[in-house]
């Protein structure tokens, strides 16, 4: 069921098994699976799935490979819906643990809030995380091709630029480090954008003048381009620089505030959890870009899964066999 402001103060008494904290591939594929396991849960998402943004997810199995990621997300929130579970437009401000459950506070509506309190006896968190973009005077101007031939995930979309000239737009000379030598794996014809927010070193400056990557370190007035295929970028100084493709590690920022009255094991910025995705709370499980793994959807969709069904069967064991009671008395 949609929850909304008519309709909540129905569920505030109610204990849910589960709640999931985002709902993208990974919470949805989680609530899914937490409903066929015949358990209770709510899915709150704040409406900023990464996947959203994604305009065609061409490595998820059995798609066709100009799905975008909209669609994938609305088909799996009809999924869930349909095996009655419950889902909520909002914010998750703060989780407080009560013992044995969690009290989880949402802000609901962006005008008028209001601020309910809802309970359950795991957490699943599947924030996620959203991608730092290029910042420009008109940010509009880089949504227009973020997604399409502008991509966030070398991972993902390596493949869609394969030998074509390619901007790399980095956040930092980490990113280089990072990315740019795997990113050569698809394509030589590298252009590394560095936006005049930080500088070059001498050693990484030769180190890509050696492999013929060229440095730009003027700022980024505007992309350019129509139809959302981007074809290359002006620069502040008015000089054009033609590309076919883009790629952006600029850093993101990671989804997880309402967690910090909780001491859990991380790595970096990431969530550490055991192959089921539990954390070191043993009632809150981590699942997709928050833990440490790979950043794709197709496993964070295999996440949700895997901590769904871990939490069944702590459930499980803890509630016991279901005896069928006219057969046993009648045996007695």
């Amino acid at each position: 069921m949609q929850l909304t402001k008519k309709n909540l103060p129905e569920r505030l008494n109610h204990i849910y098994d589960a709640i999931v904290v985002g709902g993208g591939a990974g919470g949805l594929s989680a609530g899914i699976y937490l409903q066929r396991f015949r358990l209770s849960s709510l899915i709150i998402d704040k409406g900023k799935a990464r996947s959203f943004w994604m305009q065609e997810l061409h490595n998820y199995l059995g798609l066709p490979p100009d799905t975008p990621g909209r669609v994938l997300l609305q088909q799996g929130k009809q999924h869930y819906t349909s095996l009655n579970g419950d889902m909520l437009n909002g914010y998750v401000e703060e989780v407080v643990d009560e013992g044995d459950r969690f009290a989880v506070r949402v802000k609901v509506g962006r005008k008028n809030s209001i601020y309910p309190v809802l309970r359950s006896k795991y957490l699943i968190a599947a924030s996620g995380i959203i991608d730092n973009l290029p910042p420009l005077e008109d940010m509009q101007n880089v949504f227009d091709y973020a997604g399409y031939n502008l991509h966030v995930c070398m991972v993902c979309d390596g493949y869609e630029m394969t030998d074509k000239q390619c901007g790399f737009f980095a956040g930092s000379e980490a990113s280089i480090e990072e990315m740019v030598f795997n990113l050569s794996w698809f394509t030589p014809y590298i252009t590394v954008f560095t936006h005049g927010m930080f500088e070059v070193s001498d050693s990484m400056g030769s180190q890509l003048q050696n492999h013929g990557y060229r440095l730009v370190e003027t700022p980024i007035k505007k992309f350019l381009g129509k139809n959302h295929q981007m074809t290359g970028v002006e620069l502040a100084d008015g000089s054009i620089i033609p590309l076919e493709t883009g790629l952006i590690s600029m850093g993101s920022r990671y989804h997880n505030t309402y967690l910090k009255g909780f001491n859990l094991d991380v790595k970096g910025s990431n969530l550490i959890s055991d192959k089921m995705g539990r954390t070191s709370h043993p009632r809150i499980f981590a699942i997709g870009d928050l833990k440490v793994g790979l950043n794709q959807v197709v496993v964070a969709a295999g996440d949700g899964a895997l901590a769904a069904t871990q939490i069944w069967r702590d459930i499980r064991r803890e509630s016991g066999p279901r005896p069928w009671e006219e057969n046993r008395a009648v045996s007695v």
